[in-house]
C-alpha cells in the first residue's frame, strides 16, 4: 500500500492509518477480546479508492466497524477491519421549515441527535442515547420509542465495491425494513461514508409510546418540545439499560419477533400480559423482553456472561467474558423461548 512500511506495526497513508495485529477489545462495546490481522482507520472517503485497489481488500471484503456497538466477536478476524472515522455535520439547504443535513459516517449518533436539537430541528429526539456512529444507523435502520431512522433519511452515500466508486442511494432504494436495509443484506458490497437527512423545525411529536407521557408528567412538562421529549427518553433509557461505558453490552441483543397473527392471538389468549403490536395485516410483533423474562432468565449469569437485571433483552459482559461465552448464553435463551412459546428469537447484533 502507498506509504506502507513493510514489517511496520503502524503505517500512514493519505487519509488513512493502518495497524497490524490490532486489538479490537476497545473497539467493541461488549469489550470482549479479539484481534484483527489488519485495522484500517479511514479519515477521508477519497482514500477508499486507493485502499480497495490493493490485493488484501480486492480479494476479501473487509469487516466494516463503527463504534462496535452492534457486534459480538467470538473469534479473531483474520482479514482487514475497516473503520470509517470521517467527521462533519453540514446543513446543505434550509428553507426555514425543513433542513437538508449531510453527516459524515464517523460522527457519533447521539452527538448528531444533540446537534439537531440545538439547531431547532425535530425528528431524531426519540432516538437519543442510541450508541454507535451515524454510518451504522441506516445499516441497522435503528429505531426506538416508535420511531425508525429511515423516516428521516434522504439518501445514503457509500463506497460500492462492485462499481469501484462512491454512489448516492436514495431512500426508496435502500430497502429499509425492521432492523434491516440494503446495506445489511449486501454488507460486503457497501461501505457507508455519509448520510443525508431531512429534518423539520415543526413536526408532530411521537409521545404515545409506553412510558413517554408518564416521564413527561414526572418532569412537569405540560407542553412537550423535541428537547423535552429527548430528555424524557434519555431518563427512561438510563434507568432501563446498562451503560456500555460501565458494563460491556450491545444494547438489545434480540429483535422483537414478528410472527403470524394467528400464533400471536393464541399466545395472548394463554398469556394475556404478553405485549403485541400489529405488523401488517397478517402478522404481529411480540415483546422479546417479555418472552425472555417469562422463561425466568432475566438476571441469569453464567460466569461473566449475563442477562442484565435491568432489561431482559440486554446481554452483558460482567468483566472477563469472551464473545463465545456470551453467544453460548444467547443460544440458551433462544432455545428456552422456542421450547416454551414456539417463537424463534433472532439476534440483533452482528455475530462474528
Amino acid at each position: 500500500m502507498s506509504g506502507y512500511r513493510i514489517g511496520a506495526a503502524i503505517a500512514e497513508g493519505d487519509g488513512y492509518t493502518i495497524v497490524e495485529n490490532a486489538s479490537l477489545q476497545g473497539r467493541n462495546t461488549f469489550r470482549v477480546p479479539a484481534r484483527a490481522a489488519m485495522l484500517v482507520d479511514v479519515r477521508k472517503p477519497a482514500a477508499l479508492g486507493e485502499l480497495f485497489g490493493y490485493a488484501s481488500l480486492k480479494a476479501h471484503a473487509p469487516l466494516v466497524l463503527g463504534e462496535g456497538s452492534n457486534i459480538l466477536f467470538t473469534r479473531d478476524w483474520p482479514g482487514v477491519v475497516l473503520s470509517v472515522a470521517t467527521r462533519g455535520i453540514a446543513i446543505q439547504d434550509d428553507d426555514g421549515d425543513r433542513a437538508h443535513v449531510r453527516v459524515e459516517a464517523g460522527e457519533s449518533w447521539n452527538d448528531l441527535v444533540r446537534w439537531s436539537l440545538g439547531h431547532g430541528l425535530c425528528g431524531l429526539e426519540n432516538l437519543v442515547l442510541i450508541p454507535g456512529t451515524v454510518g451504522a444507523a441506516p445499516i441497522q435502520n435503528i429505531g426506538a420509542y416508535g420511531v425508525e431512522v429511515r423516516e428521516f433519511i434522504l439518501a445514503v452515500e457509500a463506497w460500492d465495491r462492485d462499481a469501484g466508486a462512491l454512489v448516492r442511494i436514495a431512500n426508496a432504494d435502500c430497502a429499509f425494513a425492521y432492523r434491516d436495509s440494503l446495506f445489511k443484506r449486501a454488507r460486503d458490497r457497501y461501505v457507508v461514508t455519509a448520510v443525508e437527512f431531512e429534518l423539520r423545525r415543526r413536526r408532530e411529536l411521537r409521545i404515545d409510546y409506553a412510558g413517554i407521557g408518564a416521564e413527561l408528567d414526572a418532569l412537569g412538562v405540560g407542553t412537550p418540545t423535541a428537547a423535552t421529549v429527548a430528555e424524557a427518553i434519555a431518563r427512561i433509557r438510563t434507568r432501563k439499560l446498562p451503560n456500555p461505558a460501565l458494563v460491556g453490552n450491545a444494547g438489545s441483543f434480540f429483535k422483537n419477533p414478528i410472527v403470524d397473527a394467528g400464533l400471536a392471538n393464541a399466545l395472548r389468549a394463554e398469556h394475556p400480559a404478553l405485549p403485541a403490536w400489529p405488523a401488517g395485516d397478517t402478522q404481529a410483533k411480540l415483546s422479546a423482553a417479555w418472552l425472555i423474562e417469562a422463561c425466568g432468565l432475566k438476571g441469569l449469569r453464567e460466569g461473566d456472561a449475563a442477562v442484565s437485571p435491568q432489561h431482559a433483552l440486554v446481554l452483558v459482559n460482567r468483566g472477563a467474558a469472551t464473545g463465545a461465552q456470551v453467544l453460548e448464553l444467547a443460544v440458551r435463551i433462544r432455545d428456552a423461548v422456542r421450547t416454551r412459546f414456539g417463537v424463534e428469537l433472532e439476534p440483533e447484533p452482528r455475530i462474528v
